[in-house]
């Protein structure tokens, strides 16, 4: 009767666990070969709902504060336009419910109202979750150096191309179009400033940065609207200059990148040499301490 109680509780694990791998895969692959104007359509205006005045009382994130402040510099470096002051609200609830959930979970596990595999295998989930949660700021930290670095990159070749038409006698809309092209990751937001130039080029520049959300949108934005005002050769050497700046920021990055790769490669390699000296070399010291410890009694 054990046995089969055994077996049937990891195998109940082993669905869960297929089901989780099931619907994790499907997601990806959802978000990866449905057409984003579709979830344009099914997301609009998803950022502009409005959070309940008292959950935010309750969670105490209708006032400012230096955590308020970090949120949402780094939701706007993110790119995420989503209210901080909810974001903070529902990761503080997050932490408060998931212990609970998890002490639930232990107390019906230690009563035998639930399976103790899938018990483990809830709070082992839950503590993934709560472990992200904690460190948001960490991984919204990555998410943002990650996102500076492609939009650094971009900035580099639309102002490289700008260059290259000094003296032209183009429009900077008409040059700003020609450079579209250079641009991937930050193509939305160009395209978005393109289409608003005409009506309100100073708002469209606004706009563009607050989009963006980085420094260097910011400075990109700036040069743009000085250019726009007045095109003379102190400010192409200006840009020339920024340029330089950035590109040198690129190879530091880079050769931090490398530095990081080096030690995680260090470390994956000391795994196998850790399980070698476990599998081989720890039973002849074993071995050999038994043997000291008969020889001198």
């Amino acid at each position: 009767m054990t046995g089969t109680m055994q077996t049937l509780i990891m195998g109940l694990g082993g669905l869960i666990q297929f089901a989780l791998l099931f619907v994790g895969i499907s997601v990806i692959l959802r978000f990866s070969f449905v057409p984003r104007n579709r979830w344009r359509i099914h997301l609009r205006g998803w950022h502009e709902h409005q959070t309940p005045r008292w959950w935010l009382k309750l969670w105490r994130t209708d006032r400012e504060s230096v955590s308020l402040q970090e949120r949402r510099m780094l939701l706007a470096g993110c790119g995420i336009r989503y209210s901080p002051e909810a974001y903070l609200a529902y990761r503080r609830s997050l932490l408060f419910l998931i212990p609970c959930m998890g002490g639930m979970i232990y107390v019906f596990q230690d009563q035998r109202l639930l399976p103790v595999l899938l018990s483990w295998n809830i709070i082992f989930i839950l503590s993934i979750l709560i472990g992200l949660t904690a460190c948001d700021r960490m991984w919204l930290q990555s998410i943002r150096r990650y996102r500076v670095d492609r939009i650094r990159r971009e900035i580099v070749a639309v102002s490289s191309q700008l260059l290259y038409y000094t003296g032209s006698r183009l429009h900077l809309h008409g040059k700003l179009m020609k450079c579209l092209v250079l641009t991937r990751y930050i193509r939305g937001e160009m395209g978005l400033l393109l289409n608003e130039w005409y009506h309100d080029a100073d708002s469209a520049l606004k706009r563009f940065k607050e989009r963006l959300g980085t420094d260097e949108a910011y400075g990109f934005a700036e040069s743009m609207r000085t250019l726009r005002l007045n095109e003379t050769q102190e400010i192409y050497d200006m840009l020339r200059e920024v340029v330089r700046d950035y590109k040198a920021q690129i190879e530091l990055s880079k050769d931090s990148r490398k530095e990081t790769t080096s030690y995680l490669l260090f470390v994956l390699a000391g795994i196998p040499i850790l399980y070698t000296f476990q599998i081989f070399l720890y039973p002849w010291v074993q071995e050999a301490s038994r043997l000291f410890d008969a020889i001198n009694p």
